[in-house]
């Protein structure tokens, strides 16, 4: 068993290396986590970019990739802190995005701005205490190659978007969307789908 693994394995472990990590009521890391711990736990692509004035809260015990030639736009904030974040080659954050994991986007991905991925929920159904002290439940969401999200859209726990799929602008995406498939709203609704044989896109009737 690795060392990371017992320490999450002991909870008074976990709690002295969250303390060490963590500073109180806050939920980025320590500076010395990110100069002298994160450049050698994570890895990034050749020619990758993070933008200066990007929140990087990403913690050595979660997995934190950023793919070749892959572009991480200002404003933006990726946390690691309840699930990997694994991002493809080719892909870009645009402007205001925040990514939380567990997340795995692909290669080619164009997010544009102020996006949200979320693979966090906090727990509600005690309602003698508030929710931010509630359990948090994770699904992992998975974004595939070359899809393409629209401004200002909310992508949620749990979903997948299939390759080459649209998300429209300002949509709130709750369930899978297929490849080679347009989806928009709030629920996002599919109402475009590529026909393979006549390769059209075709109006999409449920």
């Amino acid at each position: 068993m690795s060392i990371i693994s017992k320490i999450k394995s002991n909870p008074g472990l976990k709690r002295m290396a969250l303390k060490m990590l963590i500073p109180a009521n806050e939920h980025r890391p320590r500076l010395w986590v990110r100069w002298f711990l994160n450049p050698f736990k994570h890895k990034r692509g050749r020619h990758s970019i993070i933008r200066n004035r990007t929140r990087l809260d990403v913690f050595p015990f979660n997995e934190f990739t950023l793919g070749e030639k892959s572009v991480v736009e200002d404003f933006s904030t990726i946390n690691n802190g309840v699930g990997n974040v694994i991002i493809g080659n080719g892909t870009i954050i645009g402007i205001g995005s925040v990514i939380i994991g567990p997340v795995t986007i692909g290669n080619e991905v164009m997010l544009a701005q102020n996006i949200v991925v979320s693979g966090l929920n906090h727990g509600y159904q005690d309602i003698s205490i508030s929710p931010s002290k509630q359990p948090v439940s994770c699904k992992h969401i998975i974004i595939s190659d070359h899809v393409w999200i629209g401004a200002n859209s909310v992508i949620t726990a749990g979903v997948t978007l299939g390759k080459h799929c649209v998300i429209g602008a300002g949509s709130v995406v709750t369930k899978d969307v297929p490849e080679y498939a347009v989806a928009v709203g709030n629920p996002a609704r599919i109402i475009k789908k590529y026909n393979q044989a006549t390769e059209i896109w075709e109006k999409y009737n449920s």
